[in-house]
């Protein structure tokens, strides 16, 4: 159990840590170069599930959030049983990095709304006031700022027959377009972790 909390607890504070400083620092919209044209901090924010889908309204946002929290919940009961097992290293490992991902986003739809102000494309966010925040529990933004734009190619790029539903409303097509932060790629790598290594392991 001990790896399970060293893990949860070193992802919550990345995510944390880097979310509290997008917010506080930057506008939305606002993009910064990292690593050449490859990887970019660029904040913005999503009412919805990972890597910036949505899902329906205020009402889709709630669902969304009692959904995560009674799947969390779940996670975290399977996650002490098998952490008292011998030899399922793997399975622990990927069960912490999809639960430390799952609070991550749920820390933001929480209580992000009530701690923060609004971040606009003009204003930076700062600590809201008590009763000042830009939403209610359960109703927060979350913030994601990781932009790999691996491939950035236009029309005259490609051959002509390459149909166009593969290129943005900016005219570009766009590898890797979704913005997501370290909480989906942490659940992302506990998934694929999962599936690929520690399928036959999943039985309680």
């Amino acid at each position: 159990m001990k790896r399970a909390a060293l893990i949860i607890f070193l992802i919550l504070i990345l995510d944390q840590v880097l979310k509290f400083y997008i917010k506080l620092n930057m506008t939305m919209g606002e993009e910064i170069p990292m690593l050449g044209s490859w990887f970019n901090l660029y904040f913005t924010e999503n009412k919805g599930m990972a890597f910036g889908f949505q899902f329906g309204g205020d009402w889709g946002k709630l669902a969304l959030s009692i959904f995560r929290i009674l799947a969390v919940m779940a996670i975290g009961v399977y996650l002490v049983v098998v952490s008292r097992r011998k030899n399922h290293g793997g399975l622990v490992f990927s069960i912490s990095m999809i639960f430390a991902g799952a609070v991550g986003n749920i820390i933001d739809s929480a209580f992000y709304g009530m701690i923060f102000t609004e971040s606009t494309y003009h204003t930076v966010a700062s600590f809201a006031q008590e009763g000042q925040g830009y939403a209610s529990f359960l109703h927060g933004h979350v913030v994601d700022m990781l932009y790999f734009p691996i491939i950035d190619l236009v029309p005259s790029d490609l051959p002509s027959w390459v149909p166009s539903f593969f290129f943005g409303s900016d005219g570009h097509f766009i590898f890797f377009r979704p913005i997501f932060n370290i909480a989906d790629s942490a659940i992302t790598i506990g998934v694929f972790w999962l599936l690929l290594f520690e399928r036959k392991k999943l039985s309680i």
